[in-house]
């Protein structure tokens, strides 16, 4: 048996690679590959090589489950990354956190809330999304009245009463909100009680693959036609490539990153990936791209810090990991939460793209102190 002192450092990641989710997938499995070449072609870690145990978890819980139980059974894994839907976590939660005992970052944008000692999250949460991102809306369009039409999943039901939340606090009000099947693709009652609901805001967190028809229903309902706002905060570039773009015009998203910031490090990576990887799986942050990122060069910092790939020096070190430079602008995980601060941007989707329209800076993940006792 290898001694972990002088064996490669292992990292496995799990993404869904086929299914409903594979375009968030590919590009998922593309930015793991760049990274940790980048970082073996520049002497690997700690002097040794990283390799990299990608599974497809096909948008498919068991298989993810499955999937997850391989990389630290048969591979055994120093590192466990990925998963996109909430559901998915906890899929690759069970096997990895809750029998194997081993680290798992998380890094897509999801409800929060997520608190264990063995996971730590790269992507951002409500408090940065909802809070900062619907108060400047209701500011900026006067809109009062949202509609909610969901995907039903813990996810949109604890991203929703943050919505109601903020947006009761400042005397709007939620006039509809409904909940569907992930593979539900008739909206028809749905989109009729929004257009007789006076709704100013449909606040979308529908997801594929029931994503494409509801939107195409909405439009040819006449939503934005009459000056009504569509808002939803996952979608990226990458899901601009499913739907024709006069369905989404004028769609407002909240996320860690867009293809439009222009710092110098974002647009260098940008170049590199499409570089390397031409084609439709684009690099972007509704897609965990970015939340990617910061897992994999947040946990190589914290390994340099622990001086070995001691699994305990590793997560003390990964509690106060920050990285420099990152898609989007540096990040830094938050002291005792294991979720990070990061960069925010507000985007508009303008002729097929999305287009900056305020840059938010660095907001607080604002989560629980995760106990290590």
């Amino acid at each position: 048996m290898t001694s972990l002192s002088s064996r490669p450092a292992r990292v496995g990641l799990i993404t869904d690679q086929s299914g409903a989710l594979s375009f968030m997938g590919i590009a998922n499995v593309n930015l793991a590959k760049m990274v940790t070449d980048d970082i073996n072609a520049h002497g690997g870690l700690l002097g040794r090589p990283i390799e990299l145990y990608v599974e497809d978890s096909a948008t498919d819980d068991d298989v993810a489950h499955t999937a997850a139980a391989r990389l630290v059974g048969e591979a055994d894994v120093d590192l466990v990354v990925g998963g996109i839907y909430s559901s998915t976590r906890q899929a690759i939660k069970r096997p990895v956190v809750d029998e194997a005992a081993k680290l798992y970052i998380y890094p897509e944008q999801y409800e929060g809330q997520e608190c264990h000692p063995l996971i730590f999250c790269t992507g951002p949460v409500p408090a940065q999304q909802v809070e900062p991102f619907i108060p400047w809306l209701m500011q900026e369009t006067g809109a009062r009245n949202f509609y909610m039409p969901s995907a039903d999943y813990i996810w949109p039901h604890t991203l929703n009463k943050k919505v109601r939340d903020v947006v009761t606090s400042r005397g709007g009000e939620v006039v509809g909100e409904e909940y569907f099947p992930l593979d539900h693709t008739d909206y028809a009652r749905v989109v009729a009680d929004i257009m007789a609901s006076g709704a100013e805001v449909v606040f979308n967190t529908i997801v594929p693959p029931g994503l494409t028809p509801f939107l195409a229903q909405l439009h040819d309902a006449g939503f934005a036609a009459r000056g009504g706002q569509l808002v939803c905060t996952y979608f990226d570039e990458n899901f601009l490539n499913l739907v024709p773009a006069e369905h989404v015009e004028g769609l407002y998203g909240c996320l860690d990153y867009y293809r439009d910031v222009r710092d110098p490090f974002s647009v260098e990576l940008l170049n590199r990936y499409d570089a390397r990887y031409p084609g439709s799986a684009m690099f972007t942050a509704g897609s965990a791209c970015s939340g990617t990122y910061r897992a994999l060069k947040m946990w190589e910092a914290a390994v340099i810090e622990a001086g070995s790939l001691d699994q305990d020096e590793v997560i003390a070190a990964l509690d106060h990991a920050s990285i420099p430079e990152g898609p989007g602008g540096p990040a830094e995980m938050v002291p005792g939460q294991h979720h990070v601060r990061m960069n925010m941007y507000i985007a508009r989707s303008e002729a097929g793209t999305f287009k900056v329209v305020e840059n938010l800076g660095g907001i607080d993940p604002q989560e629980s102190q995760v106990t290590t006792g």
